[in-house]
């Protein structure tokens, strides 16, 4: 019995895979021989992905053709949330190098989310966006590590730069990119919004704190040194940036209704030119 063409695409990528795979073990091992497996096994698992059932034939043809029609269908926050992932991959084999593969990733993923609405509703709606999730996020942050509200007893002394007001700007341009991905797989619902958000906080405490971005002095620790109050004060800022979202682009989530009437527009409804991402 022969193999479909996406059985072979799939095997052969995986193996491919496999030589990026050995290639960590061999970083961790000290080896840095590894780091060339890891350069070879990834691409060629792409490649392979695309064209791997054309090998021994017109391969160059259909890879080009193939990766011709990928382009036609991919949108540009797409290739952001790619190098987001791709960006992700070397943390665990480079510990020294995490605050500049987190930045460059959160970096990677704000310009996704940026482009998502631009492409949806309109570059000054997406900028607006951006702006008011950003300066809440970051609005917070600073009253939060200087008076302990709303997360709780924290500090940003021995933080990696660069920062902002004394917050590393990691931090608000994940406010605006998360807040909106879980705005969008909440289908619209604030507080469902929130409630993924502190789900979020919850895995991303233990990392931040081993990374020191972050130091917890509360005196009643729950989780990786953050209180209660921390999880609550998720719950209630990204509900908060969740609700003005829905309110600025209501159909960007699936929302029949109208969107804010802002200074100067009047009130209407944008053309819906995608789908929600809601997975609920």
């Amino acid at each position: 019995m022969s193999l479909s063409p996406t059985v072979w695409r799939a095997g052969l990528a995986f193996a491919a895979l496999g030589v990026a795979f050995l290639g960590a073990l061999l970083v961790l091992a000290e080896l840095p021989v590894g780091w060339a497996l890891i350069a070879l096994g990834l691409p060629l698992s792409g490649v392979l992905a695309l064209a791997g059932d054309a090998l021994g034939r017109d391969f160059a043809g259909v890879l080009a053709s193939r990766f011709a029609g990928l382009l036609a269908v991919t949108r540009p926050w797409m290739w952001f949330v790619a190098l987001y992932v791709a960006l992700k991959i070397p943390v665990p084999l480079w510990p020294d190098g995490f605050p500049v593969l987190g930045l460059a990733s959160t970096g990677a993923l704000f310009v996704a989310a940026l482009l998502f609405v631009w492409e949806r509703e309109n570059a000054w709606k997406a900028g607006l966006m951006a702006l008011v999730a950003f300066a809440l996020g970051l609005g917070v942050e600073v009253a939060g590590s200087r008076t302990g509200i709303p997360f709780g007893l924290y500090s940003y002394a021995t933080a990696p730069g660069p920062t902002l007001l004394g917050v590393p700007l990691i931090v608000p341009l994940g406010w605006f990119a998360l807040t909106l991905t879980a705005t969008s797989l909440s289908g619209g619902r604030p507080w469902l919004a929130g409630l993924l958000m502190l789900l979020w906080d919850v895995g991303l405490e233990p990392l931040m704190t081993a990374q020191r971005y972050w130091l917890w002095s509360d005196p009643l620790p729950l989780w990786a040194g953050a209180p209660v109050q921390n999880f609550l004060g998720w719950w209630v800022v990204g509900s908060l940036i969740s609700w003005v979202f829905t309110g600025l682009a209501p159909r960007l989530f699936g929302l029949r209704r109208e969107p804010w009437a802002l200074p100067g527009q009047a009130p209407q409804v944008p053309p819906h030119r995608g789908p929600s991402l809601s997975l609920l």
